[in-house]
């Protein structure tokens, strides 16, 4: 009988970069690459974990602005996007304030705040990227993208490196108007965790949501709703992403045009 030599396979592997735009996702030589290929915009994020309500979870900001700021950077085309700061100024610890007086809300003090969001910067410049973006999803995070973006940039004016803090990008990007004109009442958008907040959170991941505690007001005094959550649906949450993301994709190209 015949013996057959035995076969040997060889399989070639071939390193291939994931199809990604979120920088914690990549290695450093990936990321060294994309700079020498022309993604020199990074976006940083920033977020906070603070109470929804019963019926969205704490990370509501970290996951929405994670998943808009992809859709911007991917819009931009030659666009990173940083990893999301969570932790942000929420209130007062003594005594507790705002969302502090709510189980899981963690806070910042907002010169500590600023401090983390000047070094982020200060790092990615290192790096090569030549136009730092700052966008925010939480009201009290806006002074302090503001401050640090003018801090920087008077210390960086004779570099090639800028900053561009896009405020529109929590407010001033039509949704809010959009709303009204689709019968949404101003009482019902809410400041908090109604149909704004819980729409756009419905369309980035229904996971987040617990549809059984879905309630007017939250459904009890105290809370933390205001607005009527139970008339958010996805198909409003994708309009108000759809429309947060084309204004601050424009805003930053108009910014970085300017430089």
């Amino acid at each position: 009988m015949t013996k057959l030599a035995p076969l040997v396979f060889t399989l070639t592997l071939a390193a291939q970069t994931p199809d990604t735009v979120h920088l914690e996702e990549l290695t450093w030589v990936e990321v060294r690459d994309a700079v020498k290929a022309g993604k020199t915009t990074i976006i940083i994020p920033t977020g906070g974990t603070e109470q929804n309500g019963p019926h969205m979870v704490l990370g509501k900001h970290n996951f929405r602005i994670r998943h808009n700021a992809g859709l911007i950077a991917r819009k931009l085309g030659n666009a990173l996007v940083a990893p999301v700061m969570a932790y942000v100024p929420e209130g007062a610890l003594e005594p507790a304030e705002g969302h502090m007086r709510f189980a899981g809300t963690i806070t910042l003090p907002d010169e500590y705040f600023r401090k983390v969001l000047e070094y982020a910067a200060r790092s990615l410049k290192l790096h090569g990227f030549r136009d730092i973006v700052f966008i925010g999803d939480s009201g009290p995070n806006q002074p302090g993208m503001k401050a640090v973006t003018e801090m920087l940039n008077a210390e960086w004016k004779a570099s090639p490196t800028r900053v561009h803090f896009i405020p529109e990008y929590y407010r001033g990007n039509g949704f809010d108007e959009w709303l009204l004109k689709q019968g949404i009442s101003k009482e019902d958008a809410g400041t908090h965790a109604g149909v704004t907040d819980t729409s756009t959170l419905m369309a980035v991941d229904m996971r987040l949501i617990r549809k059984d505690k879905l309630a007017k007001g939250g459904g009890f005094a105290g809370s933390g709703v205001d607005g009527n959550p139970t008339k958010a649906t996805v198909a409003l949450g994708k309009k108000g992403i759809e429309m947060i993301v084309e204004v601050t994709s424009n805003l930053i190209r108009k910014s970085i045009a300017a430089r």
